[in-house]
């Protein structure tokens, strides 16, 4: 069996086939993005060898047609963090950076943590929609807060005194008491300016709304089970599913945990039993398992009692939170299996 390697950009890719045994490269080529360049690439690689994994750089947009089409053969494709490949890179003989070294990275890379424990790659579903439509909100919401910093300042600048509650600009009351006042002011330049940030605030506060409820029905198709748990609101039930990409993608709750960055890593030595934290894995996943843990701790009972337990054992909070978070994605891997014949329901797992 043979790994392909890709280095993935915008115009052009470049692929390294290595021997799944030995890591010795067997050939390369590079290609410009277009669909016939990715028929030929792929008879050459039928070529090489009839048994080949394809491993793909993780880089979203830049990745996403190859993929896509790799798939669409019935090509096996796994997907290599960025992070991984830095350790291939420094043992590798040949020194410097190229396309052609960063592929070879890829491949050994996937060699070095095993295709069959990398996350499989699949044709995107409804994740990818709630994903995409969670960060256009996240892009609406920067953009709003932004706008409405800048008309804040044009209000204090025209109006001193005026005093205006926390988000009160978000609001349909006090936007249109702000633009009558607007209206009723001389109508200078930093006015206009204002009434326009204004008019923009309003829009995008309805296409945010419109986007919080379209998110919200998306979610209770997919996995309504997840609205039932404390701590999970539409918005967080969507980062996670969009995150994850497909629950099937780990075959065990561990693997979830390690994508996630929420695994302990051992750095035990001699007497000295210890965890540290993992500073890897998928950074939003990890942060959205955070917000959960947060919410629970400060609303649910049970994890507080969990919390306290784990603190009678000697555990500082920082650690009791980690433990907290393992579990939550034990609980989360469960909540998300498809239902067996046998089942209709996912196992109710309480804290332990």
């Amino acid at each position: 069996m043979m790994v392909l390697g890709a280095d993935m950009h915008k115009r052009s890719h470049t692929i390294a086939a290595v021997a799944a045994t030995t890591g010795e490269l067997i050939d390369d080529r590079t290609i410009r993005v277009s669909d016939e360049a990715f028929l030929e690439l792929l008879d050459w690689a039928r070529a090489l060898d009839e048994e080949r994994v394809w491993a793909l750089e993780d880089c979203r947009h830049v990745s996403g047609s190859f993929e896509r089409f790799l798939i669409g053969c019935g090509e096996r494709v796994v997907r290599v963090a960025t992070k991984l490949m830095s350790e291939a890179r420094r043992a590798g003989r040949e020194r410097g950076k190229s396309d052609r070294i960063d592929a070879l990275a890829v491949a050994r890379a996937a060699l070095r943590e095993g295709v069959e424990h990398l996350p499989s790659a699949q044709l995107a579903g409804i994740e990818l929609d709630l994903r995409l439509l969670i960060d256009h909100r996240e892009r609406l919401i920067r953009s709003r807060v932004a706008l409405n910093n800048d008309l804040q300042w044009h209000l204090h600048d025209l109006w001193p005194q005026l005093k205006l509650p926390v988000s009160a600009l978000f609001s349909q009351k006090w936007s249109t008491r702000i633009g009558r006042r607007l209206a009723r002011a001389e109508q200078t330049a930093r006015v206009r300016i204002a009434r326009d940030e204004l008019r923009r605030l309003r829009d995008l506060t309805v296409a945010t709304t419109a986007l919080e409820a379209e998110i919200a029905d998306l979610v209770a198709q997919v996995a309504p089970q997840l609205l039932d748990e404390p701590g999970f609101g539409p918005l967080t039930a969507a980062k996670l599913l969009g995150e994850i990409a497909g629950i099937e993608r780990f075959a065990t709750e561990a693997k979830l945990a390690r994508a996630a960055g929420v695994a302990p890593i051992p750095v035990s030595s001699g007497k000295t039993n210890r965890h540290r934290l993992d500073r890897g894995g998928n950074r939003q996943l990890n942060t959205t398992i955070h917000r959960i843990a947060l919410t629970r701790a400060r609303c649910h009972p049970e994890t507080q009692d969990y919390l306290a337990r784990k603190r009678a054992e000697g555990k500082t909070g920082l650690e009791a939170m980690r433990c907290l978070k393992r579990h939550l994605t034990r609980r989360i891997w469960h909540l998300l299996q498809p239902p067996t014949p046998t089942e209709n329901n996912a196992p109710q797992l309480g804290l332990p």
